[in-house]
């Protein structure tokens, strides 16, 4: 299973942000993201510089949310629809999206819930709990 460590993460965004500024074909995971980082230009001067990104501490003090775990999580949930792994997850962000008018503010809103499940699971020191993040998604997009 691939498990980057966190200065992989960061190398990939700013690996892919370099291409798409020099209009270099991008392979099928790298485009989602490219467009990820096109919906986030207040991402861009992060993704400048991986050396920098790199050396970066998000810890919450400066009031910034830290933009490759964001980032991260978009590409997630695009995975997860792609593959509709969890199981509706699919249907869900679709729905989510109709409710919103946007696959962004969609995405959005599964990430609170996709947070929540990654704050419990390591907060219990257990593995996370899928049907609570499909329980979670699911109230967004039939109840908010």
């Amino acid at each position: 299973m691939f498990n980057p460590s966190q200065a992989d993460v960061r190398r990939y965004f700013c690996a892919v942000y370099a291409k798409a500024r020099a209009y270099e074909p991008l392979e099928a995971l790298e485009a989602i993201a490219a467009q990820w980082i096109d919906e986030h230009p207040e991402t861009h001067v992060d993704l400048r510089d991986a050396d920098a990104a790199v050396a970066a501490v998000y810890d919450g003090s400066t009031g910034r949310t830290n933009p490759f775990l964001h980032l991260s999580m978009h590409l997630s949930i695009s995975e997860q629809c792609s593959i509709d792994q969890p199981r509706g997850i699919r249907q869900a962000v679709e729905l989510l999206a109709h409710k919103r008018n946007s696959l962004h503010l969609a995405h959005h809103g599964a990430m609170e819930c996709l947070g929540s499940m990654l704050w419990e699971s390591q907060r219990a020191g257990q593995p996370p709990d899928g049907d609570a993040y499909m329980a979670c998604v699911q109230r967004h997009a039939t109840t908010d």
